[in-house]
């Protein structure tokens, strides 16, 4: 942030020339002006400390000793990387003296790097080397050194990965540490990692790794207010992971999106206290008419011929259904495995999320209601339940991150199925009520909307067999089988949950939110709790959770006594079957689910120049919300 735009911040608007000229810098932060430059009223600002209030129980931020420890980790993992860049640089024949000047530089990205890190949470991580030091050296000597040192535990190496990634705990802090190497002679201390030209002649790896650093930065140096920025942030974050629509390995948004779609919030409001913005956050993308993309500003033209985002080249870009492109070039849609489903149930939170918001800001909730979790198990009345087990902890976290990283192909499967028109996966994983003995598993659910039809029997088995198979080729393809590893799915009605989960998770309780009245099909206020229980209690997604790895093997149904449809390996004795008579309970109206299906972005001319062309929808977006809301027009 500029020295001036840190000046308008404690400068009343029109009290000098200079706090005018900045006022017209900020009313161009991004694609367009701002909705509204108004200034924090003082309801305002008291309803952000009552945020802040009601964001500390829930863990959002650390107290400084953990930060000082986090920060002490990071120098120590700083100081190996440089002592690991001079030896490989000495070995490679360099003199001594000049290894001693090659640098190298350990830098942070992702939630640590914007401020809006969990307790616990990971640090992302990216070890930039000079030219000479390339990717086999830190899959092997670095890896070496690493194993050396008395605070590494849980090391792992994933060097096949589409990222390739060093995974490990480095006293007590979970580090996930990418590669890139420059084509410099020298990695100096003040490097910055903006130069577009550091990213020439680079392989497309040392790119992709590159890319969370440039983005992350970016995006900070895109908000006019970071400090309202991360406020809320965190909030968004917390409330985003509460209702279950945080997770981009299933579907949902990840932390880069969610991170975006709050900048451009504070875009667009950018002297707005960090409570409004959550407000405004709910209004802007409640009312956004997906799938017009979400930048943050122009895409830039650089042309270093990597694959960028764009609708005018690539015909599949223009069926993303909801596009956040990151602001670095090359520029990315970081919400490509978003489906119909998953932006079906995200529009319906944003949604009930704007409407929380309102009484909120009106005294009639206190924040404790946005941050309430939605009782997921009463919205629906039919479910598949994914059972990954194997026989080992170790084999158990492998298997779980590739299970969970193919589940998106499985609901792109059913949504493919003229007789549903939902399929909604939950992002936890639960414990078995009664485990296997020798086994340990993990469950996932997904409920299930179907058209309104007459009684009809559905066959789900071609789905789940192909979704299986899929799976165990991946892992041949990898060379991880292991015995003992298997994938169950089941069909379960919803009066059939006591046998897989407790009584806690099946409750209703009309606190708030939204859910669908049974005999009448009508929305009415209510939402459940998942309060705590000794069983079934969802467990943290493992950090291999993008790892692709089994064996190819049939796969068979059979009926268990409860009445419900299991699909293991072997063979197929009988049919996965759902009768769609008992119709599902849910949130989601049929219309909301139905006008979720895609619709291809508005395609280019080819005589019309892309930034242009991008500036005008993000422009008729927010004019539409000027109009809908006269009471945000600029002031």
């Amino acid at each position: 942030m500029s020295t001036k735009m840190s000046a308008f911040w404690s400068t009343p608007p029109g009290q000098n020339a200079q706090s005018q000229q900045i006022l017209n810098q900020a009313r161009n932060l991004g694609m367009t002006s701002a909705i509204s430059m108004a200034m924090p009223k003082p309801l305002d600002l008291q309803k952000t400390i009552e945020l802040n209030e009601a964001l500390i129980p829930h863990g959002v931020s650390e107290t400084d000793e953990e930060l000082n420890h986090r920060m002490e980790v990071l120098r120590k993992v700083n100081e190996l990387a440089k002592e690991w860049i001079k030896e490989v640089s000495v070995q490679k024949n360099m003199p001594t003296s000049a290894a001693d000047h090659v640098g190298g530089k350990i830098y942070t990205f992702g939630s640590y790097r914007l401020g809006v890190h969990n307790k616990g949470a990971d640090i992302d991580a990216l070890c930039v080397a000079p030219r000479h030091v390339d990717r086999v050296d830190y899959f092997t000597s670095f890896v070496d050194l690493l194993k050396k040192q008395p605070e590494v535990t849980e090391l792992r190496a994933v060097e096949e990965a589409f990222v390739p990634v060093i995974k490990m705990n480095f006293d007590g802090i979970e580090l996930d540490m990418l590669f890139a190497r420059l084509a410099l002679k020298e990695i100096p201390d003040n490097m910055d990692l903006k130069d577009d030209m550091l990213l020439k002649n680079l392989d497309p790896k040392c790119v992709r790794s590159l890319n969370g650093c440039r983005v992350t930065d970016e995006i900070l140096r895109l908000v006019p207010n970071i400090d309202n920025f991360r406020l809320a942030l965190r909030a968004i974050k917390l409330w985003a992971k509460k209702h279950g629509i945080y997770s981009n390995v299933l579907g949902y948004l990840g932390g880069v999106s969610w991170a975006m779609l709050v900048a451009r919030t504070c875009q667009l409001y950018p002297n707005a206290a960090a409570a409004t913005l959550v407000q405004k956050f709910f209004l802007v993308f409640s009312k956004w008419e997906w799938p017009q993309p979400v930048l943050l500003k122009p895409p830039d033209n650089v042309n270093l011929n990597y694959p960028v985002w764009d609708p005018r080249v690539n015909v599949s870009d223009r069926y993303h259904l909801m596009p956040i492109i990151t602001p670095a070039y090359p520029q990315q849609n970081s919400t490509f495995n978003v489906s119909c489903s998953t932006r079906a149930v995200m529009q319906e939170e944003f949604r009930q999320g704007f409407n929380m918001t309102e009484e909120i800001m009106t005294g009639k909730a206190t924040w404790d209601k946005l941050f309430e979790p939605p009782n997921f198990f009463v919205k629906y009345k039919h479910f598949i339940v994914l059972i990954a087990s194997s026989s080992s902890v170790e084999d158990q976290l492998e298997w779980v991150g590739l299970v969970e990283s193919k589940i998106r192909h499985l609901i792109l499967a059913l949504e493919r199925n003229d007789h549903i028109t939902l399929a909604h996966i939950n992002p936890e994983q639960y414990d078995p009520v009664q485990p296997e003995p020798d086994t340990i598993s993990t469950m996932w659910f997904i409920g299930l909307v179907f058209k309104k039809t007459e009684s009809l029997n559905i066959d789900l088995t071609q789905d789940i067999q192909a979704f299986t198979a899929q799976v165990h080729r991946q892992a041949a393809t990898a060379k991880t089988v292991k015995d003992g590893r298997r994938i169950d799915a089941k069909h379960v009605r919803r009066k059939q949950l006591s046998s897989y989960l407790p009584p806690n998770f099946l409750r209703t309780k009309r606190l708030g939110g939204m859910s669908l009245s049974t005999s009448t099909g009508s929305l009415s206020n209510g939402s459940g709790t998942s309060p705590a229980g000794t069983f079934a209690q969802p467990r943290k997604r493992p950090s291999d959770a993008a790892l692709d790895a089994v064996m190819m093997k049939k796969v068979r149904t059979r009926e268990t006594a409860d009445g419900t449809r299991n699909l293991e390996g072997d063979e197929c004795r009988s049919p996965f079957v759902i009768n769609s008579n008992d119709d599902s309970c849910s949130s989601l109206s049929v219309d909301d689910v139905q006008n979720s299906f895609p619709v291809p972005v508005e395609e280019v001319q080819p005589s019309e120049d892309a930034n242009d062309k991008l500036t005008m929808a993000a422009s008729r977006q927010e004019t539409a919300l000027k109009d809908d809301n006269p009471s945000q027009q600029i002031v």
